[in-house]
């Protein structure tokens, strides 16, 4: 672990993944790697790649964003990217970068404002039209239509804290555990300090299976931002 449970948040204590060009190459392998058939030879490695990007093709498929030209191959790209990103941040001196709110909102905010700009360019109109519901009282209209504006416009910053939340919570949970382990190796007793140990194995499972929850939501919350893109 770091010296405190705080430091794993610094990106100026020289952990792995805390230089900037290893986050640009971290950010390229899922494009070339995995979205990649043709020179990657079949191994279960691969057949595991390939079955999470089936599953996410299908999510991505019901949504209006299947029919979107390339949104299905980002939206799968962010999805590889984050269970990467996330599983690398259980590691001891590996910094975690998605438990960090700029980088949730640094994917976050050009995904939301690219299905809002694009579909301003498509049909002007119709995108307008998602901001009052249809069948609403004329004398709620001017309300309706503030009330939808900052639904719309909260939504990358929600999806954002939303990863980066749960995954410091995380970490901080496990640094916490492993503080007192640490410690407790000599003052607690042995029963004490199996406990401990199963109690830290089995929240470290639990954060993995965190991990993997958290890029598969945050992927299909940005898909279903899609559905107000006019198709």
């Amino acid at each position: 672990m770091m010296m405190d449970i705080f430091s794993s948040f610094d990106d100026q204590n020289f952990t792995f993944l805390s230089m900037a060009p290893l986050i640009w190459i971290f950010g390229v392998v899922p494009v070339l790697l995995v979205q990649s058939s043709y020179w990657v030879s079949v191994s279960r490695f691969g057949n595991l790649i390939f079955l999470l990007k089936s599953f996410m093709y299908g999510q991505v498929g019901r949504t209006l964003g299947g029919r979107v030209s390339g949104f299905s191959i980002m939206v799968v790209s962010i999805f590889m990217f984050l269970i990467l990103v996330n599983l690398l941040g259980l590691f001891p001196y590996v910094f975690s970068l998605s438990s960090h709110l700029s980088f949730a909102f640094c994917f976050g905010l050009p995904f939301w404002f690219s299905l809002i700009l694009s579909g301003f360019f498509f049909n002007f109109y119709d995108v307008v039209g998602h901001f009052l519901p249809s069948g609403a009282p004329a004398v709620l209209n001017p309300f309706l239509v503030l009330v939808e504006s900052v639904s719309i416009m909260v939504r990358p910053i929600t999806l954002s804290v939303r990863l980066s939340a749960n995954m410091s919570a995380g970490h901080i949970i496990l640094g916490l555990l492993g503080s007192y382990l640490s410690s407790g190796i000599f003052t607690y007793s042995w029963s004490i300090l199996l406990i401990l140990v199963f109690i830290q194995v089995f929240y470290f499972v639990f954060e993995v299976g965190i991990s993997l929850i958290q890029a598969y939501i945050f992927s299909l919350l940005i898909s279903l931002y899609s559905e107000d893109h006019p198709n």
